[in-house]
C-alpha cells in the first residue's frame, strides 16, 4: 500500500533583543518539524530564553541587513517547505491548520502570501495603510530567495506559482511609541543606504515632499483618520521614517563629496 509522506516544515526566525516576544512565539509553533533561530548577538535575555527550548537550533550570525540575514537562515533549513516568521508575529490555530494543509497540497504552488492584522499595543488597527498588508511567509526553499537589492522591507523572489492563505497572522509591531519610532528610524537608515547603493541623488525637495505625501496618503486615502489618534501616530511615524531616509541619504552623499 502506497502512503504519501507528510511534508515537514522548517520554521525560521531572525532575532535581535526579542525577549518580550520570543517565548510566546516558540510556545506557539509547536507544530514545526524544525525550528532555526538566527540571532545577531542579542544583549538582552533572548538567547537565554531560546536555549530553554532544547529542540530549537540557535545560530549566532553577524547582522548586515535583513535580506542577507534571511538568506543565510534559508541555507540552514533542512526541509523544502519553510515558514519564515518574525518574533512579534503570532499564528492562530486556524492559520496553523491552513499552513499544514498548504504544505501538503499537490497544487504546484511555490509560495504563499499571508495577510497580517496590525496590533497597536493590544488593539487591532483597522486602516492607516495596514488593511491590505500581506507578506510571503510560507514557501519552498529551493524556489525562492530574498532579493539582494533590498536591505530592509525584504522582497522574496519566487520561481513558481503563488497563492494567498485565508487566515491572518497577528502582528504585534507597535508596543509603545518610543520603540516603534526607533524601528522606523532604523528602517529609514537602511533605506537611505539602499538608495545610495542604487546611486540615487540627494534631494531637499523630496526630503519634505515625500514624507508629507506619505502621511496624507495613509491618513486620508488609506483611511487612517478612521483609526483616530492611533491612526495619527502610525501615519506620522511612517512619514517620519521616510523623512529619515532622505535626510540620511543627503548626509551620505554630502560626506562623499
Amino acid at each position: 500500500m502506497n502512503t504519501i509522506q507528510k511534508q515537514q516544515i522548517s520554521v525560521l526566525i531572525i532575532t535581535f533583543n526579542e525577549e518580550r516576544f520570543i517565548k510566546e512565539l516558540l510556545d506557539d509553533i509547536d507544530f514545526a518539524d524544525e525550528i532555526i533561530i538566527v540571532d545577531s548577538f542579542s544583549n538582552d535575555r533572548t538567547v537565554e530564553i531560546i536555549e530553554s527550548f532544547p529542540a530549537v537550533k540557535l545560530i549566532q550570525h553577524k547582522f548586515t541587513d535583513y535580506s542577507s540575514q534571511r538568506n543565510f537562515a534559508l541555507k540552514e533549513a533542512k526541509n523544502d517547505w519553510v515558514l519564515f516568521i518574525d518574533a512579534d508575529e503570532r499564528i492562530t490555530p486556524a492559520l496553523k491548520k491552513e499552513i499544514e494543509i498548504a504544505a501538503n497540497s499537490n497544487n504546484n504552488v511555490s509560495a504563499y502570501l499571508v495577510y497580517r492584522t496590525f496590533m497597536f499595543k493590544n488593539r487591532k488597527l483597522r486602516f492607516s495603510g495596514w488593511q491590505t498588508d500581506k507578506i510571503f511567509r510560507l514557501f519552498k526553499k529551493n524556489d525562492c530567495f530574498y532579493s539582494k537589492d533590498r536591505m530592509v522591507h525584504e522582497k522574496l523572489l519566487v520561481n513558481g506559482n503563488t497563492a494567498v492563505l485565508k487566515n491572518k497572522l497577528i502582528h504585534y509591531s507597535y508596543s509603545n511609541y518610543n520603540d516603534y519610532k526607533l524601528k522606523m528610524y532604523n528602517y529609514g537608515i537602511f533605506k537611505a543606504n539602499e538608495k545610495f547603493k542604487k546611486k540615487h541623488n540627494k534631494s531637499k525637495f523630496l526630503l519634505f515632499l515625500h514624507p508629507t505625501y506619505t502621511f496624507l496618503y495613509q491618513f486620508i486615502i488609506r483611511f487612517g483618520f478612521l483609526d483616530g489618534a492611533r491612526g495619527i501616530v502610525i501615519c506620522y511615524l511612517n512619514a517620519y521614517s521616510v523623512y529619515v531616509r532622505y535626510k540620511e541619504l543627503n548626509r551620505i552623499i554630502s560626506s562623499r563629496i
